[in-house]
């Protein structure tokens, strides 16, 4: 059983609890989220992300390296919420990855300046 497959199994999970499938707020917690909309989800992703950035600290500092592997399934799972609220799966991201795989960082960021451009340049034309 491979990682793609938890996180694909966890997908399906989360696609679940939508309350347009049935996922009742008084009873789940993906449910609850998902039916209070992006702002509360969104919510979650920011106080993660700063809960990883805390924990990355703490193991800086000597604290286990498992508070960070905990705290980021917390990120992941959130972020996992906003992505089914979109129509989006993990296989979406390890798409992108793997179309930027072989581009270093630089370069990448460099082509999606370009490509920004050329979008907004396109919408006020």
């Amino acid at each position: 059983m491979s990682s793609t497959d938890a996180l694909m199994r966890l997908a399906e999970v989360l696609e679940s609890r939508k309350p347009a499938n049935g996922g009742d707020p008084e009873a789940s917690y993906v449910a609850r989220l998902l039916h209070k909309g992006p702002d509360a989800f969104l919510k979650k992703v920011g106080e993660e992300a700063t809960e990883v950035v805390m924990a990355a600290k703490d193991v800086d500092h000597g604290a286990p390296a498992s508070k960070l592997v905990y705290e980021v399934a917390d990120l992941w799972f959130h972020t996992m919420v906003a992505l089914a609220h979109y129509g989006l799966s993990p296989a979406d991201v390890v798409n992108e990855l793997v179309r930027r795989e072989g581009l270093s960082g630089l370069e990448e960021k460099a082509l999606r300046k370009v490509q920004d451009r050329e979008a907004e340049e396109g919408s006020s034309a």
